[in-house]
């Protein structure tokens, strides 16, 4: 097939703005000193690399030095890159890259619909198949088919859920609700928290530090800060100190809570940690429990819940780590 007009030069106009670490051409660009760009989603991984591996993050071009104060974003690029052609990966059509979002989420007639909400999965959104996902009327009986947006009303005709018998709807609807209670639930403790006398909040800072081992590892602190009448101190550490987490791709971070002062009585406290007021990553609230005595006076590690990689990754190549922890005392 012969190339459409214009397709070879939008091709090689394309290969011009890739970013040399990136394998698309993204709207948002980064660019070091020496005018070479970068795509910011490979901008914000070079940055966490360093991170991890303590070096100074360079261009992967130059090599000269790259930072978030030394880098700039190029209008220019990031404005031609918006108009030039990009494929539809459902119906394999061109169109512009800042129309393309639009057509793939309200347009497109080939996009993945999905019949409802599959298992292991609590909202549409957590269902990968498309940016939008297309539900048939059947959805709240259970039925786990998904496919082209185009196949929707010959598989809804011929969908077996409606001739179900009870006991077969009621198990599937079993399992739908205890997916909603457990997202209830969250909900429902968070409230139930709110609610006790001594709750007390705080901003924290982790700063990132380098174990003394021969090989070191990052870890991060914060410093000493009182809630609750008391002194903490929280830690992160990045795969749970794995050797080379550089290594992975596949990033997450964990935490511990410590009590640094002295208690008289055992202190039974719930806790969490949320995004700063300042800060765009995505954390899912997860409510974490503990009795502190002067004996036990530090948690294990847990998970921070951060959405995904893309999301710690933010978080290593930033300077510092800001979050909100809140702690709720327990009354005996």
């Amino acid at each position: 097939m012969a190339p459409k007009p214009g397709a070879e030069w939008s091709t090689a106009l394309s290969h011009l703005v890739l970013g040399v670490v990136s394998l698309h051409a993204a709207v948002s660009t980064a660019e070091c000193t020496n005018g070479h760009l970068m795509c910011a989603g490979c901008f914000i991984h070079l940055l966490a690399d360093a991170r991890l591996k303590e070096e100074q993050a360079t261009c992967p071009n130059c090599r000269c030095e790259i930072s978030k104060s030394l880098c700039c974003r190029n209008l220019a690029v990031e404005k031609a890159v918006s108009e030039l052609p990009s494929e539809c990966g459902f119906c394999l059509r061109q169109f512009p890259r800042s129309l393309l979002e639009r057509h793939q989420k309200e347009e497109c007639q080939d996009r993945t619909a999905c019949c409802s909400l599959l298992f292991g999965a609590q909202s549409v959104s957590d269902v990968p198949a498309s940016p939008r996902v297309t539900q048939c009327k059947y959805k709240r009986i259970g039925c786990p088919w998904h496919g082209p947006f185009h196949e929707l009303t010959v598989h809804e005709a011929a969908c077996a859920h409606p001739t179900k018998t009870g006991s077969e709807l009621m198990e599937i609807l079993d399992g739908m609700d205890q997916s909603h209670r457990k997202e209830m639930q969250l909900y429902n403790s968070i409230f139930s928290l709110l609610s006790f006398e001594k709750i007390g909040y705080t901003e924290v800072q982790f700063r990132p530090y380098r174990t003394d081992d021969f090989i070191t590892r990052l870890y991060y602190e914060t410093p000493r800060f009182t809630v609750l009448n008391q002194t903490w101190v929280l830690k992160a550490r990045v795969n749970d100190s794995e050797r080379n987490p550089n290594l992975s791709c596949k990033r997450t971070l964990s935490f511990q809570l410590l009590l640094k002062s002295k208690v008289t009585a055992p202190l039974e406290c719930s806790f969490l940690l949320l995004k700063g007021p300042y800060d765009d990553v995505r954390i899912s609230p997860v409510i974490y429990h503990f009795v502190f005595t002067n004996e036990s006076n530090e948690t294990d590690y847990v998970p921070l819940p951060i959405i995904d990689s893309v999301e710690c990754n933010k978080l290593l190549a930033a300077k510092n780590i800001n979050l909100r922890l809140f702690l709720f005392q327990i009354q005996k």
